[in-house]
């Protein structure tokens, strides 16, 4: 990407926040900020609940490992409130995050639509050469993406830190030290697992972003063709409703198809790169559970883990390396929303531009203010 393509996105960038953080600080902020507040509670509990499963999921295979009948029946009626408890939190969760992106999506959208409107901008945009005069998409679909994923992604890294900071010490605590020979040299390493799991995620983190940094401006282009595509079927249906003069219909039919073929290609360019991004997303699905138990095994045949820590450290080190590895699971979302911010911004910023050039409309040269000769 260019320095210049950099910069649009920073102003993009400035000019969403510049009206969506509005929402966050306005009058009626503090409703917003007690949502949160519930949030993060839920976030806790849940925590809470994935702690007392994974404890379970020990006493469960330590029960089983010692044939031990009345203990293995505990741990059974012990799953049922978990159970429970997991799905109800899980349902409050879902109605706290919609709700408080509905909240949002709809005041974000009445701001831009109100701009829109005020002293005819929406018609004097039509005028605009560039992809920001079809503002209907950027309204209806990028509004929606910009406001539904922060969300999101604030109340899964608040869980995934949550997550990581509790799991950690579980590694640290049932993994202990190990001790391996290197060039003849018996090496102690202390948390051996935490310092695996710290590498491991570091490796995948770096090969997605490797893999997937052009994926964002892959979205954008894929998006604006789709807008386009839009904006040619309405202007065949604008001849067929008589708004269009009936002798532009071969022009804008042959644009028609154009925009589809502009479209289909960009959809296979996106194809590819999310295919790549799925290489390294899905071969991370299938290792991590697996290096997990390989790195137990070692103590485990050795005597020194049951097989209840054994299946719980491998349960925690796929937990942190999910809390470390977020942007790989998230990375495609994460460029998506990044498009759909910078596009609302850049119809900002375009409907800005009409009020400057409206007041050097207005307001009269330094010639035309000087008096007429005599």
């Amino acid at each position: 990407m260019s320095d210049d393509d950099n910069e649009d996105g920073n102003r993009e960038w400035s000019r969403f926040w510049l009206t969506a953080r509005q929402f966050w600080f306005g009058a009626t902020a503090w409703r917003v900020w007690l949502l949160c507040a519930a949030l993060v509670a839920i976030v806790v509990l849940q925590l809470y609940v994935q702690f007392r499963f994974n404890t379970w999921n020990r006493d469960f295979f330590d029960a089983l490992e010692g044939r031990d009948p009345a203990r293995l029946q505990q741990q059974a009626t012990l799953l049922v409130p978990l159970c429970l408890a997991s799905v109800v939190l899980a349902i409050v969760s879902v109605w706290g995050r919609m709700a408080m992106q509905r909240n949002w999506r709809q005041w974000l959208t009445a701001k831009v639509i109100d701009y829109w409107v005020e002293n005819d901008r929406y018609a004097r945009l039509a005028a605009v050469q560039g992809d920001q005069k079809i503002p209907e998409y950027r309204i209806a679909e990028d509004i929606r993406l910009a406001t539904d994923a922060p969300i999101d992604f604030g109340v899964s890294v608040i869980s995934l830190l949550l997550t990581a900071v509790v799991f950690v010490q579980v590694l640290w605590q049932v993994g202990g030290s190990i001790e391996v020979a290197v060039a003849g040299l018996q090496l102690r390493i202390p948390g051996y697992l935490v310092v695996s799991v710290l590498v491991y995620s570091g490796l995948v983190t770096g090969a997605m972003l490797w893999v997937g940094s052009p994926l964002t401006r892959v979205i954008q282009i894929k998006n604006q063709a789709e807008s386009e595509l839009i904006t040619a079927a309405h202007h065949l249906r604008d001849i067929g409703e008589g708004i269009t003069p009936r002798q532009e219909e071969r022009s804008v039919i042959t644009g028609l198809w154009l925009a589809l073929d502009r479209t289909i290609r960009q959809w296979k360019r996106l194809c590819w790169q999310l295919m790549q991004n799925t290489l390294v997303s899905h071969l991370n699905t299938l290792v991590a559970p697996i290096i997990g138990l390989v790195l137990c095994a070692p103590k485990f045949l050795g005597g020194q883990m049951t097989l209840g820590e054994l299946t719980q450290a491998a349960a925690a080190f796929t937990l942190v390396q999910g809390a470390f590895n977020w942007m790989v699971d998230n990375f495609s979302r994460i460029a998506e929303w990044v498009s759909s911010l910078e596009r609302v911004g850049g119809l900002l910023l375009s409907l800005d531009r009409l009020n400057v050039d409206a007041e050097l409309k207005v307001t009269p040269s330094p010639a035309a203010r000087q008096p007429a000769d005599g």
